[in-house]
């Protein structure tokens, strides 16, 4: 940013939408690590938070209002709009937001809207031949969220989709044999022992990009991603082999992920470590005691690419391939 160039922008946050009998997500592709086949949408609901920029300088530095949209009333656009969006994905109906926000308020220049999903899952009610998953009643779920960022700006060729990333938050995996950590440099600081198999738990967020922008957006079933099939390649590959280190999980996964849609151009891992402290081991059991870990705890930050995928000589590079 340059010395003449001015942060300038505000929004609203926590705007919870609820929509009931949203359009369908069907026909994804299937994938081997995952059953998910798509999104009944019963509910559909998100936390929203949207910053719009623009020329806001005189409401900054002389109280000026006359071009503010109140943020209330950013709350209520959104709310309205999800009654006129008939897609089936989240990107889809972040990016029509933005653009019915940008075509309403002309002096507006860009806006960003990053959405959580709120999680219901089905629950089994009995029925008339045994237990069945309930058509009405739903469980809200507090573990790992979808998760996505639009951000739409007005150019000279007009609205132009300018960032977009999905993902999956607070993923919690926790395997409990198969896993160490060794080899790692031991001087006067060390005092960690290393371990040859550990259980090993992590918190994972994994965020993906498109190498088209647009396919993330175009409600098109044939190039969609769904998050629940990147968190079902996250344990699938955990569940496979040996992981020598979270760094190596992490690239593993991210490889397998864009070996299984190469319509992505990358993905992008934060992970941290919450291994269990180890209070007593059985004798004569596989068991163990273990508690939380006292803090602080590691974390790591990776971005696999396809090059990765070239370098493993998984893929070749082609002109579509975005290293």
């Amino acid at each position: 940013m340059s010395s003449q160039e001015r942060v300038c922008y505000y929004g609203k946050g926590d705007v919870f939408v609820f929509r009931t009998y949203q359009t369908p997500l069907e026909g994804i592709k299937t994938i081997p690590e995952s059953n998910f086949t798509g999104r009944n949408n019963v509910i559909f609901g998100m936390n929203a938070k949207i910053a719009l920029e623009g020329d806001f300088l005189h409401s900054f530095t002389k109280a000026d209002n006359s071009c503010v949209v109140a943020t209330d009333s950013m709350k209520n656009f959104i709310l309205r709009q999800a009654a006129q969006y008939h897609g089936p994905t989240f990107e889809g109906f972040l990016k029509f937001v933005c653009n019915r926000f940008l075509n309403t308020y002309p002096h507006i220049t860009s806006v960003e809207i990053t959405a959580d999903e709120v999680p219901f899952e089905t629950v089994q009610v009995a029925g008339q031949n045994g237990l069945e998953a309930s058509p009405l009643v739903y469980r809200h779920s507090r573990n790992e969220l979808i998760t996505t960022t639009v951000k739409v700006a007005r150019t000279e060729q007009g609205n132009q989709l300018v960032k977009q990333e999905s993902g999956i938050k607070n993923l919690h995996l926790i395997k409990v044999t198969g896993s160490s950590f060794y080899g790692f440099i031991q001087d006067e600081y060390t005092t960690l022992p290393e371990a040859k198999d550990r259980p090993l738990y992590i918190y994972l967020d994994i965020f993906y990009r498109y190498n088209d922008k647009e396919d993330a957006v175009s409600d098109n079933p044939a190039v969609y991603v769904p998050a629940e099939q990147v968190r079902d390649i996250a344990a699938s590959v955990f569940h496979e082999a040996e992981t020598l280190s979270i760094q190596d999980l992490i690239y593993r996964v991210g490889c397998r992920v864009l070996q299984r849609f190469p319509q992505l151009a990358e993905v992008q891992f934060l992970s941290n470590n919450r291994t269990w402290e180890t209070i007593v081991e059985i004798p004569d059991s596989e068991g163990a005691v273990f508690t939380e870990p006292r803090p602080p705890y590691g974390f790591q930050g990776f971005v696999v690419n396809r090059q990765d995928l070239v370098n493993e000589g998984l893929e070749f590079p082609t002109e579509s391939v975005e290293a």
